[in-house]
């Protein structure tokens, strides 16, 4: 509801603020947790297994299931659980909502299981499609069929996790859910370090951790879940009506995130026609971007989200449009400084986080030169995650959808014209250049739709983040610089905490002498105390 006193507005517009800076914090503790724990995953398995042929094979059979996962579990089912399970907390009695839980949980069961089931029956099939190159060398083929197969369960495991993660977000709690890939990474570094060695096939280890880990996804989320009283327990109620809400929810969803795993598909798809090795350098780059996406980008996409459909159910699209004003500001106040970090210290970073045993310096460059294509897009990745979800917190699902349809077309022209003179990088680049044009599309369709985005106070931030951003590489240059020749790792890795501590602390300084508005949010966080920000410029 608009509050006729600007001063009361204001009041409210910094109250949700606040709400969505804490709600960040949260859900960016965690991931920090569990992107620190992928680290060591990756590390153990570059150690354990280099960057050849049997990792190609392990990461084009995890990215099957992985994409399943991210279309009907966290991705496409977060999203229409959200929106459904507000509305029902917030006009419904809890009967009802505990009735209509236990209705989802039993026709999500169903479907998972039928799609394991099916997905399991067609691993061949899909790994030839995923991977062609893999044809030439019929054991490798052979090697992701089997992976695929024994991973495919995880999809069941993590769709339950995801449904966790529906309740207890609708619940504004976002801590516990957002921990629950960390266990995955320590499923699948204990598989390595227990189990690689005692099985004729090593990497069948990393398989078996998937599914402790997809399992333990769920476990670690039941007593929260147990705590907000809401019962996970199935029932055969097929005909509820908010099966019939989130499936209608769901169909476009799943069509719109499709079109952005699309772009993986193509990508992996492309890499297995080059060198040996082109999947796995697409994938530790990958790993690498997704770090601080991850902790910061998608968190402020998931926290807003719980605010952004109880503003929508209001019809309040001013608050919706301040509300998506701030979540891209606070993204780019993060991810622009560090596109610009990745894409500098690109080649230092992958040395001394992969470089040991088979993961030699031929690996490290050729996994550096994704990366400074992948940290291009940085920026673009995390905001377009914000503008989607301004849409479907408006129950507006088929936008998304022809947007990224778009940007996948212009992935895969690019990634042809690139991947000759490129080659993985290439493909890296197409991937940052799709993510920037759906970028731009979104905000001009939901600019539409709300009448204003408040675009000229995201300008200003952005002009104030970029100079901010200039003193920070600078700071990076000079120590790139003064790099020691011939540093042990050990050195290397205290010069490279340096220079990153540096360079946050180079461009934090800068951005308080600009008096840029998101670093005062920041600290707000830390203090855990609300504040209201300036107010800016509209639009």
């Amino acid at each position: 509801m608009t509050l006729p006193d600007p001063s009361e507005n204001g009041g409210a517009a910094a109250s949700v603020e606040a709400g969505v800076v804490r709600a960040v914090g949260s859900i960016g503790l965690a991931t920090l947790t569990s992107r620190i724990l992928g680290f060591v995953r990756d590390v153990v398995v570059a150690r354990a297994f280099g960057a050849g042929p049997l990792t190609d094979a392990f990461f084009v059979a995890f990215r099957i299931p992985n994409l399943f996962r991210r279309l009907l579990a966290e991705g496409a089912l977060s999203t229409a659980f959200i929106p459904v399970f507000t509305d029902y907390l917030a006009t419904r009695p809890r009967a009802e909502f505990n009735r209509m839980l236990r209705a989802v949980a039993g026709g999500l069961l169903l479907t998972l299981c039928a799609v394991s089931a099916v997905g399991a029956l067609l691993a061949p099939w899909l790994v030839a499609v995923m991977a062609p190159g893999f044809s030439a060398v019929p054991e490798q083929l052979r090697l992701a069929a089997t992976l695929t197969r024994l991973m495919f369960p995880y999809l069941i495991f993590v769709g339950l996790a995801a449904l966790a993660m529906g309740v207890l977000n609708a619940h504004r709690r976002f801590f516990t859910s957002a921990l629950g890939p960390a266990v995955l990474n320590v499923g699948m570094i204990a598989a390595v370090l227990l189990l690689a060695s005692r099985l004729p096939v090593p990497v069948l280890a990393l398989a078996v951790g998937v599914l402790v880990g997809g399992l333990g996804q769920f476990a670690i989320q039941l007593p929260e879940v147990r705590a907000a009283g809401a019962p996970l327990r199935p029932s055969a109620e097929f005909s509820h009506p908010a099966l019939r809400r989130i499936a209608r929810l769901l169909g476009p969803t799943v069509f719109g995130l499709a079109a952005v795993q699309l772009n993986v598909f193509v990508n992996t798809l492309l890499a297995s026609l080059l060198p040996s090795g082109s999947i796995s350098f697409l994938y530790y780059a990958d790993r690498m971007v997704e770090f601080p996406l991850g902790v910061f980008g998608i968190a402020v996409a998931s926290a807003s989200l719980p605010v952004m459909s109880e503003q929508a159910a209001r019809r309040d699209s001013r608050a919706l449009g301040e509300t998506v004003n701030f979540a891209l500001r606070l993204s780019c106040f993060v991810a622009v400084p560090a596109s610009a970090g990745l894409w500098l210290l690109r080649e230092p970073i992958t040395r001394v986080l992969f470089e040991r045993g088979r993961f030699g310096p031929e690996e490290t460059q050729a996994t550096a030169w994704a990366l400074g294509f992948y940290a291009l897009g940085l920026t673009a990745f995390a905001a377009v995650r914000i503008a989607a979800q301004a849409f479907y917190a408006l129950g507006d699902t088929r936008t998304p959808v022809k947007a990224g349809i778009a940007a996948v077309g212009l992935n895969v022209a690019v990634a042809l014209a690139l991947m000759g003179p490129l080659r993985h990088g290439g493909l890296a680049l197409a991937a940052s250049v799709s993510a920037g044009a759906n970028l731009l599309i979104l905000l001009w369709l939901l600019r539409q739709r709300l009448g204003t985005l408040g675009g000229r106070r995201i300008l200003w931030s952005l002009g104030r983040v970029a100079a901010a951003t200039a003193v920070m590489a600078a700071w990076c240059g000079l120590l790139l610089w003064t790099w020691p020749p011939a540093a042990t790792r050990a050195l290397e890795a205290a010069w490279l905490v340096a220079a990153i501590g540096g360079a946050v602390g180079a461009y934090a300084a800068a951005s308080l002498a600009l008096r840029g508005e998101e670093g005062p949010a920041l600290l707000a966080l830390r203090r855990r105390l609300p504040r209201k920000l300036p107010s800016g410029a509209e639009d």
